[in-house]
């Protein structure tokens, strides 16, 4: 009769190995997954590119915010980064005391109306941007080119023009807004572009035939 004996040890310590292998990879795994999770939640939401609006209304405590007062505090900030150095220049390439003197209270005015701009966007989170758009890029461009008397003639057309665009779409956003800051804004702004639009005219260039050609 064969005894068998029984070995204890080999057998249990291979087991304990498993063992020890499939539960490190559980904790492991465990391990990787409460990572992951706290990876999507302190990571901050990626912001939109430089001065692109987010689509749909925002509820803030001022009221809804929505895509059209997005685009009006972006408008209003594009204005600024063209017609502050356009103003500047005028200083350089102008013919007219006057209109030398309606360019530096322009990009002054500007100046004070980017500082507003820039605050309420802060205030409800939106995003401005940093440059003027490929229109106002080639109004500068343009004056760049233009010296004396041709420079002043372009220099008020142009301006006038940008406010007149300008000033429908405060006016559309102002009547349309539930937000009461942009409201306030919107009416902050319609005064410089109104006197804005007055100081181009007192140059006495911004007659009919000129507006005509």
């Amino acid at each position: 009769m064969v005894t068998l004996r029984k070995s204890y040890g080999l057998a249990d310590s291979r087991t304990m190995r498993r063992l020890g292998r499939g539960q490190f990879l559980l904790v492991a795994a465990a391990a990787a997954a409460v990572i992951a999770a706290l990876v999507v939640v302190l990571s901050p939401p990626s912001a939109p590119a430089d001065g692109e609006t987010r689509g749909g209304v925002t509820e803030t405590r001022w009221g809804r915010l929505s895509e059209g007062d997005r685009e009006l505090l972006a408008a209003v900030r594009r204005a600024g980064l063209w017609e502050m150095p356009a103003g500047q220049q005028a200083q350089q390439r102008a013919s007219s005391a006057r209109v030398k003197e309606v360019g530096d209270m322009i990009m002054e005015q500007h100046g004070q109306l980017d500082e507003d701009v820039r605050a309420t966007s802060a205030r409800l989170g939106v995003i401005l941007p940093s440059e003027p758009n490929a229109d106002q890029k080639r109004w500068l461009a343009e004056l760049s080119s233009k010296f004396g008397a041709d420079y002043d003639q372009t220099f008020v057309l142009r301006l006038r023009a940008a406010h007149g665009k300008v000033f429908g779409t405060i006016a559309k956003v102002r009547a349309e807004t539930e937000n009461s800051e942009i409201r306030a804004f919107s009416e902050r702004s319609l005064k410089y572009v109104n006197t804005h639009m007055t100081l181009l005219e007192s140059t006495g260039l911004a007659t009919r035939e000129a507006l005509n050609t």
